[in-house]
């Protein structure tokens, strides 16, 4: 099957409340895959063959970078006619030490390794050519095939690394379990909070610039805790309670809480397993007024349980700060079989919403077809 043919079977339009669509995910598969799409969306294959496509960042000019772990790449995608699909592709680097966590600030370019944040100068006007990176800073912390990162510049200019516990359940020493901020010009960094598990997606609500992550449970607890966390930082230097309670009120047999220690219980509660990795406000208005400005969130699937949970995109509807309901806009599971694993959301140049897949390396496109109809006949 061609890469136009694929993208073409999955550009299907919904007229339903909610409409399945059918496709062949590879030209290996014995049985065409369905996938499930809310009502009035779009799906579409922007891009292929990228390896385990992990985190996204969007440039400037509408370049989308896609950060890998495994693979040792960041790639560049660039849409240069704007008409939702991939013309051009660069490779801005390879062999790299898990480079997952990417973050796109100023012109330039910021690429997490295993202890040190790389800088890829104006790299839009450079993607032929990059460069040598620079070392920005160097103080992370080793084990990152364990512990884990994400990053994101923060409305305050400061760049937010998350990084992972180096294990299931343990205790840890800083930085590992929180989110640092950095000054890349000077290298100072602070500790936002601490005692979180697993953090690979955080962001600020557009309206109050409040930060939001998701932490991912422990596992082995059996199929039903616990719980993934939604959580709200309203005060730095908060202990969202790992590895001595998980979600609310789940202690953890193998260490005892120290009798001091303050816990900030999650905001929002998700079903065990369903792996939270993707964590991003929509700030576009291609989608219909009520996305606006509310969280969608990537659970890329319960690898561990023993019926499947998670492997869709669903948006959590935020009222005065609280979470009051969870609705699934995309799902990538046919029954007891996955056809992706989304893991990390972004907002297109144009309102559509860019959806990484670590499962088949690709990257599709989510949009609402009357906005992309309306803007058709714009063009007519």
């Amino acid at each position: 099957m061609t890469f136009e043919n694929y993208r073409n079977q999955l550009a299907v339009g919904i007229s339903l409340l909610c409409a399945h669509f059918i496709f062949s995910c590879s030209a290996l598969a014995a049985e065409p895959v369905m996938i499930t799409v809310s009502k009035g969306f779009g799906l579409t294959l922007y891009a292929s063959d990228l390896g385990d496509a992990k985190q996204l960042a969007v440039g400037d000019k509408g370049t989308l970078f896609v950060g890998s772990y495994r693979d040792g790449t960041i790639t560049a995608l660039v849409d240069a006619d704007n008409d939702g699909r991939v013309d051009k592709r660069y490779v801005i680097a390879k062999g790299l030490d898990y480079p997952e966590a990417i973050a796109f600030h100023n012109g330039d370019l910021y690429v997490a390794e295993e202890e040190r944040i790389l800088r890829f100068n104006q790299i839009e006007s450079r993607l032929r050519r990059p460069g040598r990176p620079k070392e920005v800073y160097e103080r992370l912390p080793g084990n990152s095939k364990k512990s884990r990162r994400a990053m994101q510049f923060g409305p305050d200019g400061l760049l937010y690394i998350a990084i992972g516990a180096p294990c299931n359940v343990c205790e840890t020493e800083a930085p590992y379990s929180s989110i640092i901020a950095i000054d890349v010009e000077t290298g100072d960094s602070e500790q936002i909070v601490s005692g979180v598990r697993k953090v690979l997606a955080f962001d600020w609500a557009v309206e109050d610039n409040q930060l939001w992550f998701a932490d991912l449970g422990r596992d082995w607890m059996g199929d039903n805790l616990p719980p993934d966390e939604i959580n709200k930082v309203e005060r730095k230097g908060s202990h969202f309670g790992f590895p001595y309670i998980h979600a609310t009120d789940i202690i953890e047999p193998a260490y005892d809480k120290p009798k001091n220690l303050k816990v900030v219980s999650p905001t929002y509660e998700l079903p065990a397993h369903v792996g939270a990795k993707g964590l991003h406000f929509y700030r576009g208005t291609q989608f219909p007024e009520r996305f606006h400005n509310q969280m969608f969130v990537a659970e890329n699937g319960s690898w561990n349980r023993s019926s499947k949970v998670g492997y869709q995109v669903v948006m959590l509807e935020i009222k005065d700060g609280q979470v009051a309901k969870r609705s699934t806009v995309v799902s990538f599971l046919d029954g007891e079989f996955p056809v992706a694993r989304p893991y990390a959301l972004v907002t297109a140049p144009d309102g559509a919403m860019y959806i990484s897949d670590d499962l088949k390396g690709n990257v599709y496109r989510l949009f609402y077809k009357e906005s992309a109809k309306n803007q058709s006949q714009d063009n007519d």
